[in-house]
C-alpha cells in the first residue's frame, strides 16, 4: 500500500515457474533501463512452513511464496527483480487460461516512468530577512523536493504563507483569500481542516491537489512545514533516512513529467522542530499556528524577505510494465464492457537492511493481493457461465511511487476507455488470523455497496464498517486512480472480527503495521490466515460476477463527492 500523503493507517518454485514462460504466448519484454541492483545484504534463511492441503490455499500460498522470494528482489518498479515477478504473473495469467489483453495483444502494457533523486551538493534553504540570512540543515531541518523537470534549479522570492493551501467553496474555505501569490513561494501545512468530512479531507489534503491550486495562482515555489501532527505518524528521522531513495512520475512521449508541475521551479519540506526559522520575524510564530491548524482559525499572510532554495536533482528516464489479462463476457452485446481487478505487483525493492536483510519482499503488500487476485481469476474462468461483461485482470505497476501504473492503465486503457464500468482493487490485505468478516472500503459512494452485501451473504461473511474512516484509505491504494476517471470502485480488507475467539485480527493488523510494513520481515513466513485468502478471492469474484451479469453498470450515489467531481466529467466526455 502506497502511504500517499495522508498518516498510515496504524500498518524454491520461482526458478521451476520462470522456466515455464518460454511456453507462454506474450508480447516481449521491454529492454530493461534500470541500473543495475546494488549488492545486497545477505539474508538470514526464512524457514517456510508446510504448505497448506487445500488446493485453493496451496495456489495462493505458493504465488506469495514465489513472488515474496528474494529472487525478485523486492520488485521495485524498473528494476530486472519486478520485471521477473511481471513474467512471472503472465505465466500465471496464461495458466488459467486468460487471454492477453496488453499492448499488440501481448500481455503487457508500457508504463514510461522518470526517476529522480536528490544530491546533497548544491542543495540550499536560506531565509533572508531584516539584514540577516538563516541557512536550514539539509537532512536535519529540511530536504529539497524531488525535481523531475530540471537537474538544478535555484530561485529567490518573497514568500507567502497560505495556510493549508486549500480552496474549497462548496465548504466556504479559501486560503488564499486576499494573497497574492504570483511570483512567489508559497509556505504551507499539510492536511485540510478538521471541520472537512473525511472525502473532502482527504482530496484536499493531497499534495496534487495543493500544488494545482498553486500552480493557478501564480506560485513559482513550494516550502511545505510539517506539523507536530504530521509527524506523529511520519517522524522527521524517518522521511530524513530515505532522503536519497529516488521517487517516480509517468512520462509522455517527449520525456517530460505527467503532474509534476514543472511551474514550481523549487520545492522543499521543513522538519517542525525547525518551522520557527521559516516563520522568524513574520506576524505569527509557528507555535500559534499550529494553534490555529488544530482550531480551524488559521490564516495566510505575507512573510518578510525573501526565501532562497536551490537543488540538483539526478533525472533518468526509467519503464515498468503491467500486467493485462481478459476473460470475454459471455453476451456479445456487453462484452466491451470490463469490470478491471487491480492488485499492484510492485513493492519498495532494496533498502537500508534490517537484521542484515536488505530485501524489502513485500509478501503481504501486495504478494498476497496479487495471489488473491489470480484466484478470483481462476474462480472466474471455471464458471459454467461466464459473466456476460468481460473481466479484466490488472497486475499494476509503480503503486508505491504514487499509485503510477493504475494512473496510466486507468487514463490509456488498453480496452475503449467508455467501457471501463467498475473497479475491484486488492491491495495488502493483512490476513494474519481469522475472521468472521471483511471491511469493504468505499462502498458507501456508490451501487457498488448493494453489490458487495448480496455477494458476502452468498459467501457468509460479515461486513465490517471501516473502523479508521479518517484514515481515507480509499484514496490512498490503486482505486483511487479509477475513481479520479471517474469510475465506481471498491477494495475489501482484512476482517477485524475472530473466528476462533482467541486469535485477534485487529491484534495482528496492529502489530504489521507496527513491525513489518515496508521493512524487510514482510516475508512469506507470517502465519497468514490462507483460508481467509480463498475466502477474500470467492468474494472478490462473486462481486465481479454480479457486477458482470447486472442490467445496469454501477453508478454514483446522488451527491457523493467523489462522483459530483470525477464522475460527472466522465459522464460529460462520453457525451
Amino acid at each position: 500500500m502506497h502511504p500517499h500523503s495522508i498518516s498510515p493507517v496504524r500498518a524454491c518454485i520461482a526458478v521451476c515457474a520462470l522456466a515455464l514462460m518460454s511456453a507462454c504466448a506474450r508480447a516481449p519484454a521491454p529492454t530493461p533501463v534500470a541500473e543495475p541492483a546494488p549488492a545486497v545484504a545477505a539474508a538470514p534463511a526464512v524457514a517456510l512452513p508446510p504448505l497448506p492441503d487445500d488446493p485453493a490455499q496451496r495456489r495462493i500460498a505458493e504465488d506469495v511464496r514465489t513472488l515474496a522470494s528474494d529472487a525478485f528482489e523486492g520488485r521495485e518498479a524498473g528494476t530486472p527483480g519486478y520485471d521477473k515477478a511481471a513474467d512471472y504473473v503472465a505465466e500465471r495469467f496464461a495458466a488459467i487460461g486468460l487471454a492477453p489483453a496488453g499492448e499488440g495483444n501481448g500481455w503487457f502494457q508500457r508504463v514510461p516512468l522518470l526517476k529522480a533523486t536528490r544530491e546533497e551538493a548544491g542543495a540550499a534553504l536560506v531565509v533572508a530577512r531584516n539584514g540577516r540570512e538563516i541557512a536550514l540543515r539539509f537532512r536535519d531541518q529540511y530536504l529539497t523536493g524531488l525535481n523531475y523537470a530540471a537537474a538544478e534549479h535555484a530561485l529567490e522570492a518573497e514568500a507567502v504563507f497560505v495556510g493549508q493551501a486549500v480552496h474549497a467553496p462548496e465548504l466556504k474555505q479559501d486560503d488564499f483569500a486576499g494573497l497574492d501569490l504570483r511570483g512567489k513561494i508559497a509556505v504551507l501545512f499539510s492536511g485540510a481542516p478538521a471541520r472537512f468530512d473525511n472525502d473532502r479531507r482527504a482530496y484536499y489534503s493531497a499534495m496534487q491537489t495543493k500544488q494545482q491550486a498553486l500552480v493557478e495562482r501564480g506560485a513559482v515555489g513550494m516550502v511545505v512545514v510539517n506539523t507536530p501532527e504530521y509527524e506523529a505518524s511520519a517522524p522527521w528521522a524517518q522521511t530524513a533516512e530515505g532522503w536519497a531513495k529516488p521517487g517516480m512520475r509517468l512520462r509522455d512521449a517527449e520525456g517530460a513529467p505527467i503532474d509534476a508541475f514543472p511551474e514550481l521551479r523549487a520545492t522543499a519540506r521543513v522538519a517542525a522542530a525547525a518551522a520557527d526559522l521559516i516563520f522568524a520575524d513574520g506576524p505569527q510564530p509557528a507555535a500559534e499556528l499550529f494553534d490555529a491548524a488544530r482550531d480551524g482559525t488559521l490564516r495566510g499572510f505575507a512573510l518578510p524577505g525573501t526565501l532562497r532554495l536551490a537543488g540538483r536533482t539526478l533525472i533518468e528516464r526509467s519503464e515498468s510494465r503491467n500486467v493485462v489479462a481478459r476473460l470475454t463476457g459471455s453476451d456479445p452485446a456487453r462484452a466491451d464492457e470490463h469490470v478491471v481487478y487491480t492488485a499492484h505487483l510492485d513493492h519498495i525493492g532494496i533498502g537500508v537492511p534490517v537484521n542484515g536483510d536488505a530485501i524489502y519482499n513485500g509478501a503481504l503488500d501486495n504478494a498476497l493481493g496479487v495471489a488473491v487476485m489470480l484466484e478470483a481469476a481462476r474462480i472466474l474462468h471455471a464458471r459454467e457461465l461466464r459473466p456476460k461483461r468481460s473481466m479484466l485482470f490488472v497486475a499494476v505497476t509503480a503503486e508505491e511511487k504514487g499509485l503510477l501504473g493504475a494512473e496510466w492503465f486507468a487514463t490509456r486503457p488498453t480496452v475503449p476507455a467508455a467501457g471501463l464500468v467498475a473497479n475491484i482493487n486488492v491491495d495488502m490485505p493483512v490476513l494474519l488470523a481469522p475472521s468472521k468478516d471483511v471491511v469493504p472500503i468505499g462502498i458507501e459512494h456508490s451501487s457498488l455497496k448493494a453489490v458487495v452485501e448480496t455477494a458476502a451473504q452468498e459467501v457468509g461473511v460479515d461486513l465490517t464498517p471501516d473502523p479508521f474512516p479518517e484514515e481515507v484509505v480509499f484514496v490512498r491504494s490503486d482505486q483511487f486512480a479509477f475513481v479520479r476517471a471517474g469510475v465506481p470502485a471498491v477494495y475489501l480488507n482484512g476482517g477485524l472480527v475472530s473466528a476462533d475467539g482467541e486469535r485477534m485480527p485487529k491484534l495482528a493488523q496492529q502489530k504489521f503495521m507496527r513491525d513489518h510494513y515496508h521493512r524487510p520481515s514482510d516475508q512469506a513466513d507470517l502465519p497468514i490466515a490462507w483460508g481467509d485468502a480463498v475466502r477474500l478471492a470467492d468474494l472478490n469474484a462473486r462481486i465481479g460476477g454480479l457486477i458482470g451479469d447486472a442490467e445496469q453498470r454501477p453508478r454514483w450515489n446522488a451527491g457523493d463527492f467523489f462522483g459530483e467531481r470525477f464522475g460527472k466529467k466522465r459522464d460529460e466526455a462520453a457525451r
